[in-house]
């Protein structure tokens, strides 16, 4: 990535929107990934000269990142969907309790997706590693207190994806 999205700092982006659901009833039906996937990318897609364009490029990384999330949580709590936007990226935060999260300073830094920590099994190593380069974005695990994950991606707000 040419230009590091503001060193991850949320007061740098302006706020868009942040959506916070129980845990159980997000969990409750796989369906609800899609859902707030297309509620997310409609949102990102806003102020482009082709909002569909941008917005389908990117719901598919958002719902990767999302059925991450969904996979990664089986416990009770809240799990929250935030999107920030400053002049040069759009920043997706997912926020929610993981057992992982005490064990995250084990794991090695995802290669290539920032400087956070791998908190899944090495597929999903791959998976953001592979994401971060074809969406030419930043993405990072980290522990957010003491038992929960944030999942931070920073989309270039440009059109020219390749």
């Amino acid at each position: 990535m040419e230009q590091e999205a503001a060193s991850f700092d949320d007061h740098a982006f302006a706020p868009m929107v942040s959506l916070e659901l129980n845990i159980a009833m997000f969990k409750s039906r796989w369906q609800f990934c899609d859902k707030i996937t297309e509620y997310l990318s409609d949102i990102l897609g806003q102020g482009h000269s082709d909002p569909a364009r941008y917005s389908n490029f990117l719901s598919v990384a958002t719902n990767e990142l999302i059925e991450l999330a969904f996979r990664s949580t089986s416990e009770l709590g809240r799990i929250s969907f935030s999107l920030y936007r400053n002049a040069t990226f759009n920043r997706l935060r997912i926020t929610f309790p993981c057992e992982e999260a005490s064990r995250a300073s084990e794991h090695q830094p995802v290669p290539g997706a920032g400087s956070g920590y791998v908190v899944m099994k090495s597929d999903g190593t791959v998976l953001l590693s592979d994401l971060a380069a074809i969406f030419r974005a930043t993405i990072r695990i980290e522990k957010d207190g003491r038992q929960g994950i944030q999942i931070i991606a920073d989309f270039p707000s440009t059109e020219d994806f390749q």
